[in-house]
């Protein structure tokens, strides 16, 4: 079994996508709070670079995924399309 290396940040524990294409944490970010959820982060057709983890969010230990977003106008569009399952 690999192991995945984990990400430290000041808000999360993080782990990569291995499907992210961009292997980066941009500067708009939206936690939602299904780590087991399916996120197609392609089928959104953002304009600039996205990647996606798995997440630990530190304040509060609540698990979920993070989308990192690198254009604002990409964080809007994902906050009102995405419908959890």
């Amino acid at each position: 079994m690999a192991s995945a290396k984990g990400i430290s940040t000041d808000d999360y524990k993080l782990f990569p996508s291995p499907r992210n294409r961009h292997r980066a944490i941009f500067l708009y970010q939206v936690f939602v709070p299904y780590p087991y959820m399916l996120i197609d982060l392609e089928s959104y057709y953002f304009k600039g670079k996205y990647s996606l983890f798995a997440a630990c969010r530190l304040s509060d230990n609540k698990m979920g995924q993070l989308v990192t977003l690198e254009l604002p106008e990409d964080e809007l569009k994902f906050k009102t399309r995405f419908v959890p399952d």
